[in-house]
């Protein structure tokens, strides 16, 4: 089995970076849900300063995760599903392959040849 990923290698990358980081993955999960946000309100619930949140914003965008957009003097994030299905589907094939590659070395070290006496 080949793992085909629907995205670049440098997407790919960009992405896990993203999930990679706490902060990052609680605003993504507050997201996700089909709700939106804006930056000023996602601050609010961290202890950290409004420019850090704004820039874990920045990287979530630039790995497709959420949007944003202006409404007013505000800025709306929302949360982009499609790119963590796609997330999904590549670790789904990943564990696909293993599991078979798992599954190939039991039945090796099944034979009868391969036990010892």
């Amino acid at each position: 089995m080949v793992v085909h990923p629907s995205l670049s290698e440098d997407a790919l990358d960009r992405l896990f970076h993203a999930l990679a980081d706490t902060t990052r993955r609680n605003i993504v999960a507050r997201l996700m849900g089909g709700e939106h946000a804006t930056v000023s309100s996602l601050a609010s619930r961290y202890e950290m300063s409004f420019a850090a949140v704004q820039k874990h914003v920045a990287v979530l965008e630039g790995a497709g995760l959420v949007t944003k957009h202006p409404q007013g003097r505000e800025r709306i994030v929302r949360g982009n599903p499609e790119q963590l299905a796609r997330a999904r589907v590549l670790l789904a094939q990943l564990e696909q392959l293993w599991s078979a590659r798992f599954s190939q070395l039991d039945a090796i070290l099944a034979e009868p040849s391969r036990r010892t006496p």
